[in-house]
């Protein structure tokens, strides 16, 4: 029998898993941070870290744990519909519930005896259960010449509008401009499912973004936000 005990947990701006990227570094704007609890809440923890740009962040897919698995997944860059084995994606449900994703390294934070990491932009639910944290080493970790099957390039991006409603709830905000460059990039990366893209839809959507509900729409691939409102 095996256990594992979180070392920290994310504190990021997405507040679901609707509208959270599919891949680190997809929404360069936003800031997030690493919490650490128990023993692992100390500066020696995290002593030489400075030293690296970036990390892996191995986590918990805590959300999805009890859904279970399957053998065969459909990943939204196959358009929703192709099946492929789970260990040729990066499918969030899986046997163990393990993910990884390599992040920027921006600093670390200490407030009375809190200690957190900071990070460059994640693709991890505000409140994800950290399990360890590596150096992310380039000569053995970045490989020039691999091949990446399906998902070889970033993905397309959709054009972003916001409403004269949205803006002026925005500009309400001392960090108004932080806070509309961040929906911005993640409402580019269309967050709906994938058999939802390049087909009408009339629906209006919603996400809970920082303490924000962000409406949509999507009309001709034009991503459109509506209404921003408070919690």
């Amino acid at each position: 029998m095996y256990s594992v005990e979180p070392i920290g947990f994310i504190e990021s701006p997405y507040k679901e898993k609707f509208a959270v990227p599919r891949q680190p570094r997809l929404v360069p704007a936003a800031r997030s941070r690493v919490r650490l609890t128990g023993e692992a809440n100390s500066p020696e923890a995290l002593r030489g870290i400075e030293q690296f740009s970036h990390i892996w962040l191995l986590f918990l897919f805590d959300q999805n744990l009890q859904a279970g698995w399957k053998p065969t997944v459909r990943p939204p860059r196959l358009g929703g519909n192709e099946r492929i084995g789970v260990f040729a994606s990066r499918s969030t449900f899986r046997p163990n519930g393990i993910g990884m994703s390599a992040v920027e390294v921006k600093g670390v934070t200490k407030l009375g005896d809190q200690i957190y990491l900071d990070l460059g932009n994640v693709d991890l639910v505000d409140g994800t259960p950290v399990i360890d944290i590596k150096p992310y080493i380039p000569y053995s970790d970045a490989v020039a010449e691999a091949s990446a099957g399906y998902a070889e390039g970033e993905p397309d991006t959709s054009p972003v509008n916001f409403s004269a409603a949205a803006l002026t709830k925005l500009q309400q905000r001392p960090d108004s401009e932080y806070l509309k460059t961040v929906i911005e990039q993640v409402l580019a990366q269309d967050p709906r499912p994938a058999y939802k893209k390049n087909k009408p839809d009339n629906k209006e959507y919603a996400v809970n973004l920082f303490d924000l509900n962000v409406k949509f729409t999507v009309t001709d691939n034009l991503i459109t936000v509506t209404a921003i409102e408070s919690f």
